[in-house]
């Protein structure tokens, strides 16, 4: 590297340096204060709202969808929006937390008297606890730092950090508190890959109706072969009378009894099916399904899909599986 380089990453680790000790001088300070929001948060019949303008309000509106992704009903609030109309989604069931950095936002102390009015518990994010923000609060959490980041210590760099540092923790806390299962947690991110772990099953996936490959146990081995190719999963399930499943064929199978037999056609299902195939009820996520598939000496391709009652419902590939994503 060049001197210009060199002098480029040195700041660059003191930045960095400068917003950790803003993070170790919260750290120490968190206590009794902190506790407490935790509790209001908990005990909160309604939701939380978090509020803020500037860069706060990026950092509210991100810790905001923090507590909504784990477990907490909350929406974010902009105070500039909220002059005109947007504080009607403030209720007094509510817990509002406000965000300001200097405790005197000149947004949000705008808003101080129709929130009092309103009555939701208040939780200041600030560095200043006798600002009347600070004043208004039922808990203030002192998230000041001893200076920002940049060289005119101006820009909002190590106090916006404190700020959103200082909600995570409190999400964090709360959802621990509330015992959030990764069950939950996926309900509220369906398009992520945790969250098509944990709600996508097999009937989701699998081929029923009329998809699905059906023969009797008594069909000769032509009507098997034209069942297996029109339908296109490279197997058919075999069922009794009452649509009970009673074994599989696959087209290694078919391959098999091809060089076994050679009267292939004249066998019937029952001649050449696997009996008692391993198979998966209903609701069965898909993710167990894969590893049923995968974690064993010989990996099954398909698996039929059966219901409570045992009767074939759908056949499961596993590249259904994997074009899922899972």
């Amino acid at each position: 590297m060049n001197a210009d380089d060199e002098r480029s990453v040195e700041e660059g680790r003191q930045v960095v340096a400068t917003e950790i000790e803003a993070l170790q001088r919260l750290h120490e300070r968190l206590g009794e204060g902190f506790a407490r929001a935790a509790s209001l948060i908990l005990d909160c019949t309604g939701k939380l709202v978090v509020c803020g303008v500037g860069k706060s309000g990026i950092v509210a509106r991100k810790i905001a969808a923090t507590f909504a992704s784990t477990g907490t009903s909350a929406v974010f609030l902009h105070a500039g929006e909220a002059l005109h109309g947007d504080l009607g989604v403030v209720f007094p069931e509510d817990v509002l937390i406000l965000i300001s950095k200097s405790g005197e936002s000149d947004e949000i102390v705008k808003l101080l008297p129709s929130i009092e009015a309103i009555g939701p518990k208040i939780v200041a994010f600030t560095g200043a606890a006798e600002s009347r923000i600070g004043q208004a609060a039922d808990v203030v959490l002192d998230c000041g730092v001893e200076r920002e980041a940049d060289a005119l210590n101006l820009a909002p760099t190590s106090s916006a950090t404190a700020a959103l540092v200082l909600g995570d923790a409190l999400a964090v806390v709360v959802a621990a508190r509330k015992e959030l299962t990764p069950e939950r947690f996926a309900l509220s991110h369906p398009g992520g890959a945790l969250g098509r772990r944990l709600t996508v099953k097999v009937e989701h996936l699998m081929h029923g109706g009329e998809e699905q490959p059906l023969c009797r146990p008594e069909a000769k081995m032509r009507q098997v072969v034209v069942e297996m190719t029109s339908k296109g999963m490279g197997a058919v399930n075999i069922v009794g009378a009452d649509g009970s499943l009673v074994g599989l064929i696959t087209d290694g199978d078919m391959r098999r009894a091809i060089q076994k037999h050679d009267n292939v056609l004249e066998l019937t299902a029952a001649d050449i099916m696997t009996k008692g195939p391993i198979a998966v009820p209903l609701g069965t996520m898909a993710i167990d399904a894969l590893h049923l598939m995968e974690d064993r000496p010989s990996q099954i391709m398909v698996l039929p899909v059966v219901d409570e009652a045992g009767k074939a419902v759908g056949i499961l590939r596993l590249h259904d599986i994997v074009k899922a994503g899972l």
